[in-house]
């Protein structure tokens, strides 16, 4: 494996609705986004990682914890509802016309995520060199809802299932009983450049699980899921050895 052709892209604009800065907020100690920096730093098959912010702070910090932050990203692509995928187009565009630098494998590792474990940013990229015909790879888990017990409400007031199944009456079913479903969690997406830049998707057609236990994956959407994270790191539940990696500035 040629690790100098993996690049991890963290994205972080400065926008946060639900949390206010929260990339750069403080968590259990360290800016949140020092963990995914830390991570991707220390994960073997990671030899270089790059911020993509539009953020003077955000790239300020980040570069205190060990991040390139090599562009400012342009504000057209910094918006509540912007993809990801011109994100990264943008980076792999810049990083190429600018530095003549092509990655062959890129990792996102988002923010969000500050309890992800190098191991799983590792297994992300082998699994991608093991299976070359795969476009990408993202992890996954079990789900605590099944959504074949899930409903919608129709116009009229009556519910239909969301998902239909050749199964008689699944909502009925026990749980044992149904099709083994798995949740994205976002926790670690690794992709070809080329199904990026090619394919003009992040993910492809050909998307290859990296199953993780759904009690790994802790994802800070609300003002609830960081007290409840930050309890983790707190309490000693979780700390940064059973990660793998440590926050040095």
């Amino acid at each position: 494996m040629n690790a100098a052709k993996v690049l991890a892209i963290i994205p972080a604009r400065g926008g946060s609705k639900s949390i206010p800065r929260k990339n750069i907020r403080d968590f259990a100690g360290y800016p949140l986004i020092a963990y995914s920096i830390s991570a991707g730093l220390t994960a073997e098959t990671i030899s270089r990682v790059i911020v993509s912010t539009d953020d003077e702070e955000i790239a300020a910090i980040s570069r205190d914890y060990g991040a390139e932050v090599p562009f400012s990203r342009p504000e057209n692509f910094s918006r509540d509802d912007t993809p990801d995928l011109p994100v990264f187009q943008h980076a792999l565009d810049w990083l190429k016309s600018n530095e003549g630098y092509q990655p062959e494998i890129i990792v996102q590792l988002r923010p969000t995520s500050p309890l992800r474990r190098t191991v799983h940013i590792n297994q992300a990229v082998w699994g991608l060199l093991e299976h070359p015909d795969a476009d990408s790879i993202r992890t996954v888990c079990t789900p605590f809802q099944n959504p074949y017990k899930m409903w919608r409400i129709e116009a009229n007031g009556f519910m239909q299932p969301i998902i239909a199944s050749d199964l008689t009456e699944p909502y009925n079913l026990p749980r044992q009983s149904l099709p083994e479903i798995y949740w994205q969690t976002g926790y670690v997406d690794a992709a070809w450049a080329d199904t990026i830049l090619g394919k003009n998707s992040m993910t492809g057609e050909r998307i290859f699980p990296l199953v993780i236990g759904a009690e790994e994956w802790i994802d800070i959407d609300s003002p609830d899921d960081w007290r409840r994270a930050e309890r983790l790191l707190e309490s000693g539940e979780i700390n940064l050895g059973d990660l793998g990696f440590e926050i040095t500035k």
